[in-house]
């Protein structure tokens, strides 16, 4: 049986413009995997078939398993109260049209999981929200929808093309078939794909939010599927850790000296937990542990996730934000960002901590719609209005190593001038002593509509790429991409829009709309992979639409 191991330290409480933040090191808690074992070929293994559990796997009697609510059914049509007026400094930074720069390439795009979906496995099915989660290795590109994967074939040197099926749609849990326990039996959303591109390894993470029977004091768990090379339907090491706390809304982050893992206890709570994987060992199939920091008083969490090959120097701590306020005391805006030095000691977990928040600041922000889980973004022909989860920074937190500058872009929904919605994004630089000093912000607001649940990138020469939902009556919610070159003048999209895919339909069941979208990047280090969802005409349920972007002048790695 796995082994937990508590290790406590002296804490101080500190207040930060009305936010309660636990500064100092709060308790960490050690697990050794419950189990693992090294898996079959991904490619041989039939769909699990497992019944879905509901939105969030919550199969309380009373729904009550600390888990977010379910997915907006029978949520009132009731539209936000009126925002309100952007401070002078805020609309300041908003930027009011779009670039002048031609639009990104669209080199390539295709629809996946959703409506229409059929592959050698069957259909995809939907739920939502859509929870979508891509990843792009050298040949293929791998797709997560709640709580189905897809495998698909990418344009170079294996395949003539990209976007055909290979594998899927299949059980997100079928990665684990054989495996036993509950990572086998019970197929959960929010499982999310990352290409670990230091490694060539494929990571995936699936969290277990329903109870375990006879674990009362660590009734859940986190899932880790890590391929043993580089093809995503070969082999896998599989990894079980309890977890005590309720592991909401993963978002997984690449660093040399762990899979960084920060979840929420729930959405009744303000209390989140960043956990690490021991990569080393988890890339070599050999025993690992998990060490969770548990942190009270703060918004969601994002770690920095790797893109590309530049590493961080030896031995520098992971970086954490998260915006500020706090929607459950109905604090609805800051003007700060929040960082945090994650520092992992396999050796010793007594030295593991998470030094912080230091606050960053930067021109005030309100949420958009008010936070989470709230009537939004207005539609055609519905009073259905959709949620924009306006209180926290969107995944993913990404970091470059350009020529030795260390970036850190992030990036959260808020109220504009215009009085709908614009994506306020940062670039933050490190400095000698690795702290995140703020280089540049902006709000891109380029007309009146609503842009939300972006993902960013950055590409080998310092580009910036976000894509994002577009929408607010009488547009259909789609999805769209802007970006910026590295030596453009601050704050500023330069690069006109592009359009993925223009929506032709209401999405009228529920109000949740995807909960988050992913940006990745491609390992030729150019090419932006971004996925959405939107209506086709007639359709009652969504499709999702990936595609790739890349700017002028970026030369392709090697």
């Amino acid at each position: 049986m796995a082994k937990r191991i508590l290790w406590g330290v002296s804490f101080l409480i500190l207040i930060v413009g009305g936010v309660r933040f636990v500064k100092s090191r709060p308790q960490v808690i050690v697990h050794r995997a419950e189990k693992f074992d090294t898996s079959p070929p991904l490619a041989a293994l039939a769909d699990s078939r497992t019944p879905d559990l509901d939105e969030d796997g919550c199969d309380e009697p009373d729904g009550d398993c600390g888990t977010s609510p379910q997915g907006g059914r029978g949520a009132p049509d009731t539209p936000p109260p009126p925002p309100p007026p952007v401070p002078r400094a805020a609309a300041a930074v908003e930027q009011t049209s779009q670039g002048n720069r031609p639009a990104a390439e669209l080199v390539d795009n295709f629809d996946g999981l959703g409506a229409g979906f059929t592959g050698p496995d069957g259909p995809s099915g939907g739920r939502n929200p859509s929870d979508n989660s891509l990843a792009a290795g050298p040949d293929h590109i791998v797709q997560i929808v709640n709580s189905r994967m897809a495998v698909f074939t990418k344009k170079g040197a294996k395949y003539e093309t990209t976007g055909k099926v290979l594998y899927g749609a299949v059980n997100t849990n079928t990665l684990f078939k054989g495996f036993g326990g509950p990572c086998e039996a019970m197929n959960n959303g929010d499982a999310v794909v990352r290409y670990d591109q230091l490694a060539g390894r494929w990571l995936y993470t699936m969290p277990i939010f329903r109870r375990i029977p006879d674990r009362p004091d660590e009734p859940y768990a986190m899932c880790y599927a890590v391929s043993q090379g580089g093809d995503p339907l070969g082999p896998y090491y599989r990894y079980e850790f309890r977890r005590k706390l309720f592991p909401d809304y993963p978002r997984p982050a690449v660093w040399p000296d762990g899979y960084y893992n920060p979840t929420s206890t729930g959405d009744t709570v303000i209390q989140k937990h960043d956990c690490i994987a021991d990569r080393a060992k988890m890339l070599q199939g050999k025993e690992a542990a998990e060490q969770c920091i548990i942190i009270d008083g703060v918004n969601f969490l994002n770690n920095a996730d790797i893109d590309g090959q530049g590493l961080p120097p030896a031995g520098a701590p992971n970086i954490m934000m998260a915006a500020g306020g706090t929607q459950l005391k109905g604090v609805m805006e800051d003007d700060a960002i929040y960082a945090w030095k994650v520092h992992v000691d396999w050796e010793n977990p007594k030295n593991t901590a998470a030094a912080g928040p230091e606050k960053i600041a930067v021109a005030t922000y309100h949420y958009l719609c008010n936070g989470q889980l709230t009537n939004c973004v207005p539609q055609p022909d519905t009073t259905r209005r959709l949620d924009a989860q306006g209180d926290k920074i969107m995944q993913r937190l990404v970091y470059r190593n350009v020529k030795g500058r260390e970036s850190i872009v992030a990036l959260h929904s808020i109220n504009t001038a215009a009085g709908a919605g614009g994506v306020r994004w940062y670039e933050f630089r490190l400095n000698r002593k690795h702290d995140p000093v703020l280089y540049q912000q902006s709000t891109y607001a380029p007309d009146g509509f609503y842009r939300w649940m972006a993902s960013p990138g950055i590409d080998h020469m310092g580009n910036i790429g976000i894509g994002y939902s577009f929408g607010g009556t009488p547009n259909y919610a789609g999805q769209r991409f802007a970006a910026r070159m590295a030596n453009d003048p601050k704050g500023r999209l330069t690069l006109h829009e592009t359009v993925l895919a223009t929506g032709a339909a209401s999405q009228t069941y529920g109000n949740r709309w995807e909960d988050y979208a992913t940006l990745a990047m491609d390992p030729d280090d150019c090419t932006f992979w971004y996925v959405g969802d939107y209506y086709q005409a007639g359709a009652t349920a969504y499709s999702t639409r990936i595609g790739g972007f890349r700017l002028p002048g970026c030369k392709v790695s090697k």
